[in-house]
């Protein structure tokens, strides 16, 4: 995607060195761009941890660079089972950190430690590459599925409204994004589209970064209060919700970011259908019962307690939004059962948020 007229992903090596690894510092967005460069593992490891990066494939693709900085320290066996470990653990919500850190450790464990560094470097771009292929073909099946709604209503109904939660797009992904691509896509192909953005407290990454990539993609959108979404779908201003997700069972449950759940059951109750954007990387193939069995997030109670934002003198600043004392609890993902989920759409397709429909999709892994 492109900022300012130039092309960018959302990690890539830097051109100049030829190793080391940079990203955009999405803690940041909106008020300043900052690139960092990434040289060493446990850079990497912070970067994830903090949210410096966020969004499960760009987790994923990230990792697999920080691991291709570690062995070019030391490229030992005990040294890149340890390294690997140690950036799998970071956070253990999204299933693409640890399916990209085991892709790497199959690609590299028979190889001997001199010849580790070229080719992890190698895979990690390869994990990059396909990610941007599988994203951009979810936009055009996303966009199949916008269309089928313009055609139903036709062009003189008013733009599609789309609701969206948290942020699922390019700075999400390496590029194009999951949710969002479809949205790009559309309004490239002149649908009028307009998005609602959740603001998806605490950590504002939709009022932060997808309104910040929406604007700068020229998308009409509108920033709502989190509990908005409900009374909006009750009034029929919304069309359809999109969102992208951390982790799907093998049978169709979703975890994303907290306060999707309540979507989904808002949706349900106002006939609104309500899609889930993937890759097949995001699929838990060991896990049926998503309530039960994905492990979610609890993250800092200052997230809930704090928030930044810019003041008028264009100084970011942090300010405490509870009374002292006050005690937070921060479940930083839910899940939303397959029976509240409209459809998948994958690389290879769009299909029903069951196992058969999985696995009509991807008969490997019956």
């Amino acid at each position: 995607m492109k900022i300012n007229d130039v092309s960018y992903r959302s990690v890539w090596v830097d051109p100049e060195d030829g190793w080391s690894v940079r990203i955009f510092d999405q803690t940041r967005l909106p008020w300043a761009l900052d690139i960092l460069r990434l040289t060493h593992c446990d850079q990497v490891a912070h970067a994830i941890r903090t949210m410096q990066v966020r969004g499960a494939p760009l987790i994923g693709a990230v990792a697999a660079y920080g691991l291709a900085l570690a062995l070019r320290v030391d490229a030992s066996d005990a040294a890149m089972e340890r390294d690997a470990a140690m950036l799998a653990a970071t956070r253990p919500t999204a299933v693409n950190l640890g399916w990209a850190i085991g892709r790497m450790l199959t690609r590299l464990r028979p190889l001997a430690p001199a010849d580790r560094v070229a080719a992890a470097y190698d895979e990690a771009g390869r994990i990059c590459d396909e990610d941007v292929i599988q994203n951009e073909a979810i936009g055009r099946l996303g966009l199949e599925l916008i269309e089928e709604i313009r055609a139903q209503r036709g062009d003189a109904a008013g733009p599609i409204n789309i609701l969206t939660h948290c942020n699922a797009g390019w700075i999400a992904t390496v590029d194009w994004g999951t949710a969002l691509a479809p949205i790009y896509m559309a309004h490239d192909r002149g649908i009028d589209v307009h998005v609602w953005v959740d603001e998806t407290r605490p950590r504002n990454q939709g009022a932060s970064l997808t309104a910040w990539e929406l604007g700068s993609h020229g998308v009409p959108h509108t920033v709502i209060a989190d509990n908005a979404g409900g009374h909006l779908m009750q009034h029929g201003r919304v069309d359809l919700v999109i969102v992208g997700t951390d982790r799907v069972t093998r049978t169709g449950d979703v975890a994303n970011k907290i306060g999707t759940y309540l979507k989904a059951l808002a949706a349900a109750d106002n006939g609104v259908p309500f899609w889930v954007a993937l890759p097949s990387t995001t699929i838990d193939w060991s896990i049926s019962d998503g309530v039960r069995e994905i492990p979610i997030e609890e993250r800092a109670s200052a997230e809930v307690t704090h928030i930044s934002g810019l003041t008028g003198a264009g100084q970011v600043e942090t300010v405490q939004l509870t009374p002292k004392g006050s005690h937070a609890a921060n479940p930083a993902f839910d899940v939303t059962p397959a029976r509240l989920v409209t459809g998948l759409i994958t690389e290879r397709g769009r299909c029903s948020a069951t196992a058969d429909g999985l696995c009509d999709l991807f008969p490997e892994y019956v």
